[in-house]
C-alpha cells in the first residue's frame, strides 16, 4: 500500500486541493528548517495573507528537525521513531470545516478497509481536559472508555506566546503489551507501546499578550501525521527502521561493512542521515561553517563518525545515494534529477573529514583516560576547532561512556577565539514583519506590473507607506508608493529592482529601489505625494544593463552546463546593471581550459542573435518542455518561460533583451568557490565588458612602451633572464667572497663564533648543520648601523634560544626562537666583539 498516495487522493475526494512539499529551506526567517507540514500555510493561518479560493489543502511534508528550536539529532538512531528528517501528512482547512469533520475524516482514514484499517480495539484517542466538544464527536466513533484527557502540557497548541491556537487531539496506536510493559509503557507516558501517529489541531483561538483567550470568528484545522510511523505499523513492525524506508539502506550498509545489522544502532543512524543530507544537498543547501550548511556537516559528520565506528576508513555515504533512490525517487524526482551533484558533494565531505577523524578520536581517547567526572570544554573546542567534530559529535561520544562535559568551558573558549560565527534565526523583528501589506492587500489587491513591454507608464498612486510600513494618505519624506501600474522591477530571482522617477506635474521625484512584499511592487521614494496622484514613471536607462547582465546569466547557465555537466545546478544569483554573479553546484574549481570553453560558449550564442521568446504556460508543460526550474522558488499554476532559441529554457519572471545580439561582448573577470560543493562565477557584458577590454588594451600598450617596443610576451622573457643571471652573479660573488668560518671542536661538538660582512647568515648556519653531525653556530653581521645576530645547534647541549638571550643585550638588542634555531637583532656595532667573545665563553661553559 502507498500510504502517501492513498492520503493524498483520500483528502482530495474531499474537496482538499493537493499542495506540493515546500521547500526544507522556509521562507520564514524564525524557522532553521521546514518542521511541520503548516509551515508553508503559516501566512494564511495567522492572516497575513488572504484564504485561497479553495480553503482545503492537503499534503505530504518533507521535515527536518536536527537544529534551532526543534532538534531530534541526539536521540536519532537510540530510539525507534526519531529521525532527522520525516514527511508529514497533513489535512488542512482554512476557515472552512472543523473538529466534526476533522476528527470524522481522520476515523474513516484510519479504520476503513479502502484506506489505513487499523483495528479498532488498538486506537486511542486523547483530547484536552476542557474540550468537551471533542469529546462528544470522538464518542460517536470510538468507545469513551479509549478516550483519555490530558491538560496543556499534552494537548494545547500554539504556535508562540500570541496568535492562534487550540485544544489538540490525539489518535495513539497500541503497539501491544508483549513488546512493551515498562512503567512508561501507558498512556500519557514517555514508552513506546502508545505511539502517537496523527495529531489533529483546532485552531479556535486568539491568545493576547495578556494571555486571553478570544474565539476566532472562523476557526481553523492543522493536522500532522508521521508517514514513517505508519508505514511501520502497517507492516509490522515496532520500529521504523524496520520497514521498507529504511531496511535496504540498511541491508546496503551490511554490504559495505561486511557485518550484519542485529540492531546496531550506527546502522539505524547511517540510514536516516543519508536522507536529510540528500533531500538537503538536492535541494541547494551546502556544507558551510554556519548556519543551515553548518547543521548538514553535522549530520553527516555523526554519520560518518558511525561509519568509523563499523570499521569504515574509506568514503561510503555516497554509495548510498542509489538506495535511496529506489526508496524515494518516484515520490521525489529531483533526488535522482542531482544524484551525481549530491554524490560528489558526500564525497568530498567524507574526505576532508576522513583526514582528521583518526587523529581526533585519539585526542577523545587521551583525554577519556583523565576524565573523572567531566570532560574537559578546552580539548571540545579542540576537536571542534582542529579536528572538525562538531559538538553535539564530541557530545554523543560521551553520551555512549556516560559522561558529562563541560559545556561553559567549550562555550568560553568559543566566545574567546570567535571561531565561529553563529547565525541568529530568532526572526528579522524589523519593519517588515509588521508591516500593514495585509490591509493594503485586501484594499486594493495587487498592482500590475508592464515592464515586460514598457518603460514608461501613465499611471495613479494607489496607496503610500511611511518606512515603517504604515498606510498614510499624504507622504512627505522616505518612504514606499504603490502604483496601480508599473514599469518598475521588483528585486526577484537575483535581478535588483529597478529605479526611476516620477514625475508629479512639474516636480521629480527619484525612485530609489523597487522591491516586492507580498506579492505587491512598491519602490522606494524620498518627496511629497499624496495618495491618488496621477504621475508618470520613467524607468533608468540602468535597466537595459540589467536586462544584459539577466540574459547573459541565464546563457552562463546553459553553458556550465554544456562544459561541465547536468548536475551543474543555480545555487543563486545576482543581475544588476555592472555585473552579474552566478553561484551554481560544481564539486571543484574549474581550469583555465574550462572558463575559456564557458566564455566561449556564452559569446558564440551571443553572435548567433539567438531570438528571446517568452511563453506563459502551466508549471507542468514548462517542466515538459525541458524548462529548468530552481528549487525552492515558488511557482503560481501558470509560469513565464524564458527562451533564447533551443540553447537556453528557464522558467523566469525577469526582465531579458529581445535578441542575445543585444548583450555584447561577455567575459568572466573570475571564478572562485564559495562553500563545498558550490562555485562562483562573475561576470561583466556590454558596456562593461568594453571598459574592461579598453583598460586591458592601455594596460598592454604601456607595457609595450616600458619594453621599448618589443612584443609584451618576449620582452618579459628577456627581462626575466636577465634578473636570472643578474641573481646569479649576485650568488657567485656572495660565495666568492665568503672566508672560511673557523670550527673549534669541545668535547667532540663543533663550534663557529664569527663575524661574517656579507650574505645570507641563516643559509649559512644551515649550510653548516647539514655539513657536521654536532654543531653549535653564533653568526653577527653589521648591516649599516645595525647588528644582525643568528645562532643554531644540532644534537647538542646548547639550546638556542636561551644562548641568543644572552648575546643580543650585548649589542643592545633583543630575540629569541627555538632550541635548533633563534635570531635577533641589535643596535650597537662597537659591541661586535664581546659579543663574540661571550657567546665563546658560553660554550665553554656549557660544553
Amino acid at each position: 500500500m502507498d500510504i502517501r498516495k492513498s492520503f493524498l487522493e483520500f483528502f482530495s475526494a474531499k474537496s482538499h486541493a493537493i499542495i506540493e512539499s515546500s521547500p526544507l529551506v522556509p521562507d520564514d526567517a524564525s524557522l532553521l528548517f521546514t518542521n511541520a507540514g503548516m509551515v508553508q500555510f503559516k501566512d494564511i493561518f495567522t492572516a497575513q495573507a488572504p484564504i485561497p479560493t479553495n480553503p482545503r489543502a492537503t499534503s505530504s511534508q518533507t521535515c527536518i528537525r536536527a537544529g534551532g528550536k526543534h532538534n531530534d539529532l541526539d536521540n536519532v538512531g537510540y530510539t525507534a521513531r526519531h529521525h532527522t528528517l520525516f514527511e508529514m501528512l497533513g489535512n488542512f482547512s482554512f476557515g472552512d470545516y472543523f473538529k466534526e469533520d476533522a476528527i470524522a475524516y481522520a476515523w474513516e482514514f484510519v479504520t476503513s478497509k479502502e484506506y489505513l484499517h487499523l483495528p479498532i480495539e488498538k486506537i486511542w484517542v486523547t483530547v484536552h481536559n476542557d474540550d468537551d466538544e471533542a469529546f462528544a464527536l470522538w464518542s460517536k466513533h470510538i468507545d469513551p472508555s479509549r478516550i483519555i484527557r490530558f491538560g496543556d502540557k499534552d494537548n494545547f497548541w500554539q504556535m508562540g506566546d500570541t496568535g492562534p491556537c487550540g485544544p489538540c487531539s490525539e489518535i495513539f496506536y497500541d503497539q501491544g503489551e508483549e513488546h512493551f510493559s515498562s512503567s512508561e509503557d501507558v498512556m500519557g507516558g514517555d514508552g513506546d507501546r502508545f505511539l502517537e501517529i496523527w495529531n489533529l489541531v483546532f485552531m479556535q483561538y486568539e491568545r493576547s499578550t495578556e494571555g486571553t483567550l478570544t474565539p476566532l470568528p472562523k476557526p481553523s484545522i492543522d493536522t500532522g501525521m508521521g508517514l514513517e510511523r505508519v508505514v511501520a505499523i502497517k507492516e509490522g513492525q515496532i520500529n521504523n527502521y524496520h520497514s521498507s524506508l529504511f531496511m535496504p539502506i540498511i541491508r546496503r550498509i551490511e554490504s559495505l561493512v561486511g557485518k550484519e545489522y542485529n540492531g546496531n544502532a550506527s546502522f539505524r543512524v547511517i540510514a536516516d542521515h543519508l536522507r536529510s543530507v540528500s533531500f538537503l544537498l538536492a535541494q541547494g543547501v551546502n556544507f558551510d561553517k554556519e548556519g543551515r550548511g553548518y547543521v548538514l556537516r553535522r549530520i553527516m559528520r555523526r554519520a560518518i563518525r558511525h561509519g568509523y565506528l563499523l570499521g569504515l576508513r574509506k568514503p561510503f555515504i555516497y554509495q548510498l545515494v542509489d538506495t535511496l533512490n529506489d526508496i524515494m525517487g518516484a515520490s521525489y524526482p529531483y533526488l535522482i534529477e542531482k544524484s551525481q551533484a549530491i554524490k560528489s558533494a558526500m564525497m568530498m565531505e567524507e574526505e576532508r573529514f576522513l583526514t582528521t577523524i583518526e587523529s581526533g578520536i585519539k585526542l577523545f581517547h587521551e583525554e577519556l583516560e583523565n576524565t573523572t567526572e567531566k570532560f574537559s570544554g578546552e580539548v571540545a573546542f579542540k576537536l571542534y576547532d582542529t579536528y572538525g567534530f562538531p559538538l553535539d559529535l564530541t557530545q554523543d561520544m560521551l553520551r555512549e561512556k556516560n559522561i558529562e562535559l563541560d559545556k561553559e568551558a567549550f562555550e568560553t573558549h568559543m566566545e574567546a577565539q570567535k571561531a565561529q560565527s553563529r547565525a541568529s534565526w530568532s526572526g528579522s523583528g524589523d519593519a517588515v514583519a509588521t508591516g500593514e501589506f495585509k490591509e493594503l492587500k485586501e484594499k486594493y489587491g495587487l498592482n500590475t506590473f508592464v515592464g515586460y513591454t514598457q518603460t514608461t507608464a501613465q499611471t495613479k498612486v494607489v496607496a503610500l507607506l511611511d518606512e515603517a510600513f504604515k498606510i498614510v494618505e499624504t507622504l512627505d519624506g522616505k518612504g514606499w508608493v504603490m502604483l496601480e501600474t508599473t514599469p518598475l522591477y521588483a528585486q526577484s530571482g537575483g535581478q535588483c529592482g529597478d529605479s526611476g522617477r516620477l514625475l508629479v506635474g512639474e516636480r521629480v521625484i527619484a525612485i530609489e529601489d523597487t522591491q516586492k512584499f507580498h506579492d505587491i511592487n512598491l519602490s522606494f521614494i524620498e518627496g511629497l505625494l499624496s495618495q491618488n496622484d496621477s504621475v508618470e514613471v520613467i524607468v533608468d536607462t540602468k535597466h537595459s544593463d540589467i536586462a544584459r547582465n539577466h540574459s547573459a546569466t541565464h546563457l552562463l547557465h546553459a553553458g556550465l552546463r554544456a562544459v561541465l555537466g547536468d548536475h551543474v545546478a543555480q545555487a543563486g544569483s545576482l543581475n544588476d546593471d555592472k555585473k552579474l554573479r552566478f553561484d551554481f553546484s560544481h564539486p571543484k574549481a574549474m581550469s583555465p581550459e574550462e572558463t575559456e570553453q564557458v566564455e566561449a560558449w556564452v559569446n558564440e550564442r551571443i553572435l548567433g542573435k539567438l531570438q528571446t521568446t517568452t511563453r506563459v504556460m502551466s508549471i507542468d508543460d514548462a517542466k515538459s518542455s525541458g524548462a529548468v526550474a530552481l528549487f525552492g522558488e515558488k511557482y503560481g499554476d501558470e509560469v513565464r518561460v524564458v527562451s533564447f532559441g533551443a540553447e537556453s529554457i528557464e522558467l523566469c519572471g525577469g526582465t531579458h533583451v529581445s535578441n542575445t545580439s543585444d548583450i555584447g561582448l561577455f567575459l568572466i573577470a573570475k571564478e572562485s568557490g564559495v562553500s563545498a560543493g558550490v562555485r562562483r562565477i562573475e561576470a561583466i557584458c556590454g558596456r562593461e565588458a568594453y571598459q574592461m577590454t579598453k583598460a586591458m588594451r592601455q594596460e598592454l600598450s604601456s607595457i609595450k612602451t616600458e619594453l621599448k617596443g618589443q612584443d609584451a610576451l618576449s620582452g618579459i622573457a628577456k627581462l626575466k633572464d636577465q634578473i636570472k643571471s643578474l641573481k646569479n652573479e649576485l650568488t657567485n660573488t656572495l660565495n666568492s667572497s665568503k672566508k672560511d668560518l673557523e670550527v673549534v671542536e669541545i668535547n667532540g661538538i663543533a663550534t663557529i663564533v664569527a663575524e661574517v660582512e656579507n650574505g645570507d647568515i641563516k643559509a649559512l648556519i644551515d649550510e653548516a648543520k647539514n655539513k657536521y653531525p654536532k654543531i653549535a653556530i653564533m653568526l653577527l653581521m653589521k648591516k649599516e648601523d645595525k647588528v644582525m645576530i643568528a645562532c643554531g645547534s644540532k644534537d647538542t647541549p646548547i639550546k638556542a634560544g636561551e644562548w641568543i638571550r644572552e648575546i643580543a643585550p650585548i649589542v643592545g638588542g633583543g630575540g629569541g626562537g627555538r632550541p635548533d634555531f633563534a635570531q635577533a637583532g641589535g643596535k650597537d656595532t662597537t659591541k661586535i666583539d664581546e659579543a663574540l667573545e661571550t657567546s665563546k665563553a658560553y660554550l665553554r661553559t656549557h660544553l
